[in-house]
Protein backbone atom coordinates (compact mmCIF):
# COMPACT_ATOMS: atom_id res chain seq x y z
CA UNK A 1 0.00 0.00 0.00
CA UNK A 2 2.86 2.36 0.78
CA UNK A 3 4.45 1.55 -2.59
CA UNK A 4 1.16 2.42 -4.24
CA UNK A 5 1.06 5.72 -2.34
CA UNK A 6 4.62 6.52 -3.42
CA UNK A 7 3.69 5.89 -7.06
CA UNK A 8 0.69 8.22 -6.90
CA UNK A 9 2.75 10.82 -5.06
CA UNK A 10 5.36 10.75 -7.80
CA UNK A 11 2.63 11.20 -10.42
CA UNK A 12 1.09 14.06 -8.43
CA UNK A 13 4.45 15.83 -8.22
CA UNK A 14 4.85 15.55 -11.98
CA UNK A 15 1.36 16.99 -12.54
CA UNK A 16 2.13 19.80 -10.07
CA UNK A 17 -1.49 20.30 -8.94
CA UNK A 18 -2.76 19.76 -5.42
CA UNK A 19 -6.25 18.84 -6.64
CA UNK A 20 -5.16 16.48 -9.42
CA UNK A 21 -6.50 12.93 -9.68
CA UNK A 22 -3.08 11.55 -8.70
CA UNK A 23 -3.08 13.73 -5.56
CA UNK A 24 -6.49 12.38 -4.55
CA UNK A 25 -5.32 8.81 -5.21
CA UNK A 26 -2.24 9.46 -3.07
CA UNK A 27 -4.42 10.60 -0.19
CA UNK A 28 -6.69 7.56 -0.54
CA UNK A 29 -3.71 5.15 -0.66
CA UNK A 30 -2.19 6.74 2.44
CA UNK A 31 -5.53 6.38 4.23
CA UNK A 32 -5.63 2.65 3.40
CA UNK A 33 -2.03 2.24 4.55
CA UNK A 34 -2.81 4.01 7.82
CA UNK A 35 -5.77 1.69 8.47
CA UNK A 36 -3.62 -1.38 7.77
CA UNK A 37 -0.85 -0.16 10.08
CA UNK A 38 -3.37 0.45 12.87
CA UNK A 39 -4.81 -3.03 12.33
CA UNK A 40 -1.37 -4.61 12.62
CA UNK A 41 -0.60 -2.59 15.75
CA UNK A 42 -3.80 -3.90 17.33
CA UNK A 43 -2.81 -7.44 16.41
CA UNK A 44 0.45 -6.93 18.30
CA UNK A 45 -1.42 -5.55 21.32
CA UNK A 46 -3.80 -8.53 21.27
CA UNK A 47 -1.11 -11.18 21.34
CA UNK A 48 -2.21 -12.83 24.58
CA UNK A 49 -2.87 -16.55 24.58
CA UNK A 50 -6.64 -16.12 24.93
CA UNK A 51 -7.13 -12.66 23.41
CA UNK A 52 -8.58 -14.09 20.18
CA UNK A 53 -11.46 -15.79 22.01
CA UNK A 54 -15.01 -14.57 22.58
CA UNK A 55 -15.93 -12.99 25.89
CA UNK A 56 -18.33 -13.39 28.79
CA UNK A 57 -19.27 -10.15 30.55
CA UNK A 58 -21.04 -9.76 33.91
CA UNK A 59 -22.26 -6.45 35.31
CA UNK A 60 -23.28 -5.82 38.92
CA UNK A 61 -24.41 -2.55 40.58
CA UNK A 62 -22.72 -1.33 43.72
CA UNK A 63 -24.48 -0.12 46.83
CA UNK A 64 -27.10 2.54 46.25
CA UNK A 65 -30.28 0.76 45.27
CA UNK A 66 -32.18 2.13 42.29
CA UNK A 67 -29.50 4.68 41.40
CA UNK A 68 -26.77 2.03 41.08
CA UNK A 69 -29.11 -0.43 39.36
CA UNK A 70 -29.90 2.17 36.72
CA UNK A 71 -26.18 2.78 36.17
CA UNK A 72 -25.60 -0.96 35.73
CA UNK A 73 -28.32 -1.03 33.07
CA UNK A 74 -26.68 1.94 31.30
CA UNK A 75 -23.40 0.01 31.21
CA UNK A 76 -25.16 -3.04 29.82
CA UNK A 77 -26.54 -0.93 26.97
CA UNK A 78 -23.10 0.64 26.42
CA UNK A 79 -21.40 -2.74 25.90
CA UNK A 80 -24.19 -4.17 23.77
CA UNK A 81 -23.96 -1.09 21.52
CA UNK A 82 -20.16 -1.48 21.36
CA UNK A 83 -20.56 -5.13 20.39
CA UNK A 84 -23.11 -4.24 17.71
CA UNK A 85 -20.77 -1.65 16.20
CA UNK A 86 -17.97 -4.21 16.00
CA UNK A 87 -20.08 -6.96 14.53
CA UNK A 88 -20.03 -9.30 17.52
CA UNK A 89 -22.90 -11.67 18.09
CA UNK A 90 -24.25 -11.30 21.63
CA UNK A 91 -26.43 -13.56 23.73
CA UNK A 92 -28.00 -12.55 27.03
CA UNK A 93 -27.42 -15.40 29.48
CA UNK A 94 -28.95 -13.93 32.61
CA UNK A 95 -30.73 -10.70 33.52
CA UNK A 96 -32.01 -9.91 37.01
CA UNK A 97 -34.31 -6.86 36.95
CA UNK A 98 -33.84 -4.36 39.75
CA UNK A 99 -36.48 -3.36 42.26
CA UNK A 100 -38.27 -0.43 40.66
CA UNK A 101 -35.91 -0.16 37.69
CA UNK A 102 -32.45 -0.91 36.38
CA UNK A 103 -30.83 -4.31 36.88
CA UNK A 104 -29.43 -6.28 39.81
CA UNK A 105 -27.09 -8.19 37.52
CA UNK A 106 -26.59 -9.14 33.90
CA UNK A 107 -24.40 -11.66 32.09
CA UNK A 108 -23.99 -11.88 28.32
CA UNK A 109 -21.65 -13.52 25.85
CA UNK A 110 -19.91 -12.09 22.79
CA UNK A 111 -19.01 -14.38 19.91
CA UNK A 112 -16.25 -13.30 17.53
CA UNK A 113 -12.50 -12.89 17.20
CA UNK A 114 -10.69 -10.83 19.85
CA UNK A 115 -13.80 -9.97 21.87
CA UNK A 116 -11.98 -10.95 25.06
CA UNK A 117 -8.77 -9.26 23.95
CA UNK A 118 -10.58 -5.95 23.69
CA UNK A 119 -13.05 -6.14 26.55
CA UNK A 120 -10.59 -7.35 29.18
CA UNK A 121 -9.65 -3.64 29.31
CA UNK A 122 -13.12 -2.91 30.74
CA UNK A 123 -12.90 -5.13 33.82
CA UNK A 124 -13.12 -3.11 37.01
CA UNK A 125 -15.24 -0.54 38.84
CA UNK A 126 -17.03 2.15 36.80
CA UNK A 127 -18.18 5.37 38.51
CA UNK A 128 -21.03 7.66 37.43
CA UNK A 129 -21.62 11.21 38.70
CA UNK A 130 -24.89 12.90 37.68
CA UNK A 131 -28.01 14.69 38.81
CA UNK A 132 -30.20 11.78 39.81
CA UNK A 133 -33.39 11.37 37.75
CA UNK A 134 -34.83 9.61 40.81
CA UNK A 135 -34.18 12.46 43.27
CA UNK A 136 -37.04 14.96 43.57
CA UNK A 137 -34.56 17.53 44.91
CA UNK A 138 -32.31 17.14 41.85
CA UNK A 139 -29.19 16.44 43.88
CA UNK A 140 -25.95 15.08 42.48
CA UNK A 141 -25.35 11.38 43.09
CA UNK A 142 -22.35 9.09 42.64
CA UNK A 143 -22.98 5.49 41.60
CA UNK A 144 -20.71 2.50 41.10
CA UNK A 145 -21.00 -0.71 39.09
CA UNK A 146 -18.55 -3.54 38.55
CA UNK A 147 -17.71 -5.18 35.22
CA UNK A 148 -16.20 -8.67 35.06
CA UNK A 149 -14.82 -10.06 31.80
CA UNK A 150 -13.86 -13.69 31.16
CA UNK A 151 -12.58 -15.44 28.04
CA UNK A 152 -15.15 -17.74 26.42
CA UNK A 153 -12.79 -20.70 26.42
CA UNK A 154 -13.34 -23.46 23.89
CA UNK A 155 -13.07 -27.22 24.27
CA UNK A 156 -9.36 -27.10 23.42
CA UNK A 157 -8.66 -25.54 26.83
CA UNK A 158 -8.93 -28.17 29.52
CA UNK A 159 -10.96 -27.23 32.58
CA UNK A 160 -11.83 -30.28 34.65
CA UNK A 161 -15.09 -30.05 36.61
CA UNK A 162 -15.96 -32.95 38.86
CA UNK A 163 -19.74 -33.54 38.71
CA UNK A 164 -19.63 -34.28 42.43
CA UNK A 165 -18.49 -30.68 43.00
CA UNK A 166 -21.62 -29.25 41.38
CA UNK A 167 -25.02 -28.47 42.80
CA UNK A 168 -27.59 -27.79 40.07
CA UNK A 169 -30.92 -26.19 40.91
CA UNK A 170 -33.78 -25.42 38.53
CA UNK A 171 -36.37 -22.72 39.02
CA UNK A 172 -38.86 -20.60 37.14
CA UNK A 173 -37.48 -17.63 35.23
CA UNK A 174 -38.45 -14.32 36.80
CA UNK A 175 -37.76 -11.93 33.93
CA UNK A 176 -39.34 -11.27 30.58
CA UNK A 177 -39.58 -14.10 28.12
CA UNK A 178 -43.15 -15.10 27.57
CA UNK A 179 -45.65 -17.28 29.35
CA UNK A 180 -43.82 -20.54 28.64
CA UNK A 181 -40.62 -19.30 30.26
CA UNK A 182 -42.35 -18.17 33.42
CA UNK A 183 -44.52 -21.28 33.84
CA UNK A 184 -41.79 -23.94 33.63
CA UNK A 185 -38.65 -24.64 35.66
CA UNK A 186 -36.40 -23.78 32.72
CA UNK A 187 -33.91 -21.58 34.60
CA UNK A 188 -30.72 -23.20 35.92
CA UNK A 189 -28.44 -22.26 38.80
CA UNK A 190 -25.08 -24.02 39.10
CA UNK A 191 -22.98 -23.83 42.27
CA UNK A 192 -19.36 -24.99 42.16
CA UNK A 193 -18.91 -26.06 45.77
CA UNK A 194 -15.08 -25.92 46.09
CA UNK A 195 -14.80 -22.37 44.74
CA UNK A 196 -18.21 -21.02 45.75
CA UNK A 197 -18.82 -19.73 42.22
CA UNK A 198 -22.52 -19.49 41.35
CA UNK A 199 -23.82 -19.16 37.77
CA UNK A 200 -27.45 -18.61 36.76
CA UNK A 201 -28.98 -18.81 33.28
CA UNK A 202 -32.64 -18.17 32.57
CA UNK A 203 -32.83 -16.48 29.19
CA UNK A 204 -33.57 -19.59 27.14
CA UNK A 205 -36.89 -21.41 27.26
CA UNK A 206 -35.13 -24.77 27.21
CA UNK A 207 -33.65 -26.02 30.47
CA UNK A 208 -31.13 -27.99 28.40
CA UNK A 209 -29.90 -24.82 26.66
CA UNK A 210 -29.71 -22.93 29.95
CA UNK A 211 -27.75 -25.79 31.50
CA UNK A 212 -25.27 -25.83 28.61
CA UNK A 213 -24.77 -22.07 28.73
CA UNK A 214 -24.36 -22.12 32.52
CA UNK A 215 -21.67 -24.78 32.18
CA UNK A 216 -19.88 -22.70 29.55
CA UNK A 217 -19.85 -19.66 31.85
CA UNK A 218 -18.76 -21.75 34.83
CA UNK A 219 -15.84 -23.21 32.87
CA UNK A 220 -14.79 -19.70 31.88
CA UNK A 221 -14.93 -18.42 35.45
CA UNK A 222 -12.97 -21.37 36.83
CA UNK A 223 -10.41 -20.89 34.09
CA UNK A 224 -10.10 -17.20 34.94
CA UNK A 225 -9.68 -18.06 38.62
CA UNK A 226 -6.70 -20.30 37.85
CA UNK A 227 -5.20 -17.75 35.46
CA UNK A 228 -5.48 -15.04 38.11
CA UNK A 229 -3.46 -17.18 40.50
CA UNK A 230 -0.78 -17.56 37.86
CA UNK A 231 -0.69 -13.80 37.31
CA UNK A 232 -0.03 -12.97 40.97
CA UNK A 233 3.72 -12.68 40.50
CA UNK A 234 3.38 -10.30 37.55
CA UNK A 235 0.70 -8.26 39.30
CA UNK A 236 3.08 -7.82 42.24
CA UNK A 237 5.54 -6.25 39.82
CA UNK A 238 2.92 -4.18 38.00
CA UNK A 239 1.12 -2.74 41.03
CA UNK A 240 3.60 0.12 41.34
CA UNK A 241 3.13 1.20 37.73
CA UNK A 242 0.42 3.81 38.16
CA UNK A 243 -0.43 4.09 34.47
CA UNK A 244 -1.82 0.53 34.23
CA UNK A 245 -2.63 -0.41 37.80
CA UNK A 246 -5.95 -2.17 38.37
CA UNK A 247 -7.47 0.05 41.01
CA UNK A 248 -10.88 -0.10 42.60
CA UNK A 249 -12.07 2.55 40.14
CA UNK A 250 -10.87 2.42 36.56
CA UNK A 251 -13.07 5.08 34.96
CA UNK A 252 -15.35 7.98 35.87
CA UNK A 253 -18.32 9.15 33.81
CA UNK A 254 -19.15 12.68 34.96
CA UNK A 255 -22.39 14.26 33.71
CA UNK A 256 -22.60 17.03 36.35
CA UNK A 257 -21.29 19.70 37.02
CA UNK A 258 -19.34 19.20 33.77
CA UNK A 259 -19.38 16.45 31.14
CA UNK A 260 -16.30 14.27 30.88
CA UNK A 261 -15.35 10.59 30.85
CA UNK A 262 -11.88 9.91 32.24
CA UNK A 263 -9.95 6.66 32.43
CA UNK A 264 -7.88 6.75 35.61
CA UNK A 265 -5.35 4.17 34.40
CA UNK A 266 -4.35 5.90 31.18
CA UNK A 267 -5.43 9.52 31.74
CA UNK A 268 -7.50 9.49 28.52
CA UNK A 269 -10.39 11.99 28.68
CA UNK A 270 -13.36 12.35 26.30
CA UNK A 271 -15.84 15.20 26.53
CA UNK A 272 -18.54 13.63 24.34
CA UNK A 273 -20.20 11.64 27.12
CA UNK A 274 -23.26 10.78 25.01
CA UNK A 275 -21.07 9.03 22.44
CA UNK A 276 -19.21 7.09 25.14
CA UNK A 277 -22.44 5.95 26.77
CA UNK A 278 -23.57 4.84 23.31
CA UNK A 279 -20.60 2.49 23.01
CA UNK A 280 -17.76 4.69 21.68
CA UNK A 281 -15.13 3.33 24.08
CA UNK A 282 -12.40 2.29 21.62
CA UNK A 283 -9.98 5.12 22.59
CA UNK A 284 -10.05 3.91 26.21
CA UNK A 285 -9.53 0.28 25.20
CA UNK A 286 -6.67 1.03 22.81
CA UNK A 287 -4.88 3.29 25.29
CA UNK A 288 -5.11 0.63 27.97
CA UNK A 289 -3.83 -2.11 25.66
CA UNK A 290 -0.93 0.10 24.59
CA UNK A 291 -0.08 0.67 28.26
CA UNK A 292 -0.16 -3.05 29.04
CA UNK A 293 2.02 -3.79 26.03
CA UNK A 294 4.53 -1.11 27.05
CA UNK A 295 4.62 -2.35 30.64
CA UNK A 296 5.10 -5.93 29.46
CA UNK A 297 8.06 -4.85 27.36
CA UNK A 298 9.58 -3.05 30.34
CA UNK A 299 9.00 -6.06 32.59
CA UNK A 300 10.59 -8.53 30.16
CA UNK A 301 14.17 -9.56 31.01
CA UNK A 302 16.91 -7.91 28.97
Amino acid sequence: MLDEARLYLSMAEEEGADDSEAAHETEAALGKARIEIERQELQLMLGGEYDRLGAIVSIHPGAGGLEAQDWAEMLLRLYLRWAERHGYKTELADLQPGDGGGIKSATFTLEGDFAYGYLKAEAGIHRLVRISPFDANARRHTSFASVFVFPAIDDKVEVVINPADLRVDTFRASGAGGQHVNKTDSAVRMTHLPSGIVVSCQNERSQHKNRALAMKILRARLFELEERKKREQFEQFAKDKKDITWGSQIRSYVLQPYRMVKDHRTGIEIGNTDAVLDGAIDPFIEAYLMGVRKSGAEAAPA
